[in-house]
């Protein structure tokens, strides 16, 4: 009688491949490691496995950077098919269904949109999808298409307008821009004049490295005030608005992140006296999981939860911060410039 012969432990599986993938993506082991949520002596230790197993030591570290050997470079293309080839294989035979379903997504999004969109996520999840997780990573935006080709992340959720070859896009909604000060500031009221706001000390949100629109409007700010009056420069959105609340510094950010701090960090809002761009934030996906069925449904519901129609952009002194349910119809996604089904 014939039988399944054992497992030869030398054999790499799959994981082996994905650590793999992704060092050839990311070029350091500590990024690596984080994208992969596993620990530096555990990527070590299947580096060496890997290394033993190829009998080539696939990255020489050069400065601070892994650069991959000729061999490394060669393995990338097959394993990069492999892995997908799996994950092809996992979509079509293997159904999706939220209510049993334990699977973890992962966003990539600014802390913007972690802060005014997973609250609203994760009470949907607790209601529908209770055993369903999320995770908000953090990468490198310059390889953000590549984590979104290879499954690191699933969906992005911003205004990445340098994603396009083969990255599908559904706008959500144009945000504005307000500023925001505390409570009891000794000269800023709702309309100041731009004499009035220049002269005031202010915190500015840098875009920088990430990719993401915020930047053309860092770039308007920083043009309009006086060079000094810039004191301090911080790459995250709550940290400005925190330093707002205890200070008499000025935050310029997103107006539904504006609207949301002044509720619930008692700050009050007023208008930006500059013409401040808006931008589009939309969901951005790989063509390669476009019909998988839980990716589909995890935009699906990004959708009716944060989609909202077009409509003039409001003023700062308008109410309502973001809730959910907008829209309940998903207008066409758009996959490098052409809009599709």
């Amino acid at each position: 009688m014939d039988t399944i012969p054992q497992r030869n432990e030398e054999e790499l599986s799959l994981n082996h491949l994905q650590v793999l993938d992704v060092l050839l993506c990311e070029r350091s082991l500590t990024k690596a490691a984080r994208v992969l949520n596993l620990t530096q002596p555990a990527l070590s230790k299947t580096l060496a496995r890997l290394r033993h197993y190829f009998g080539d030591p696939l990255f020489i570290r050069v400065s601070l950077r892994m650069q991959p050997t000729p061999k490394a470079l060669e393995l990338a293309e097959p394993v990069r098919a492999i892995l997908e080839r799996m994950r092809a294989l996992r979509s079509d035979h293997i159904s999706f269904d939220p209510r049993t379903s334990d699977r973890t997504f992962s966003f990539f999004l600014v802390d913007a949109g972690a802060t005014q969109m997973l609250p609203i996520l994760l009470n949907r999840l607790a209601e529908e999808a209770s055993r369903i997780r999320v995770r908000a990573v953090n990468c490198d935006a310059q390889h953000l298409d590549m984590w979104l080709e290879t499954g690191l992340v699933d969906v992005a959720i911003g205004s990445f307008p340098a994603l396009t070859q083969g990255i599908r896009r559904l706008p959500l909604w144009r945000e504005s821009y307000a500023a925001v000060v505390r409570k009891g500031h000794p000269r800023l009221q709702g309309n100041p004049d731009l004499a009035s706001f220049a002269a005031e000390k202010h915190v500015l949100v840098s875009a920088i490295g990430t990719g993401h629109e915020h930047l053309s409007a860092e770039r308007v700010i920083e043009n309009a005030l006086p060079r000094e009056n810039i004191i301090c420069r911080v790459p995250s959105f709550a940290t400005a608005a925190l330093i707002a609340m205890h200070s008499d510094v000025v935050a310029t950010l997103p107006l539904t992140l504006a609207r949301a701090f002044c509720e619930d960090l008692d700050l009050r809002l007023i208008d930006v006296p500059l013409p401040l761009p808006s931008i589009e934030i939309a969901q951005y996906w790989h063509e390669r999981v476009h019909r998988e069925p839980g990716n589909q449904w995890i935009r699906s519901l990004i959708r009716t939860l944060f989609s909202r129609p077009e409509a003039p952009l409001h003023t700062a002194g308008t109410a309502g911060r973001m809730s959910g349910g907008y829209s309940l119809h998903e207008p066409a996604a758009i996959d490098a410039g052409h809009s599709t089904s």
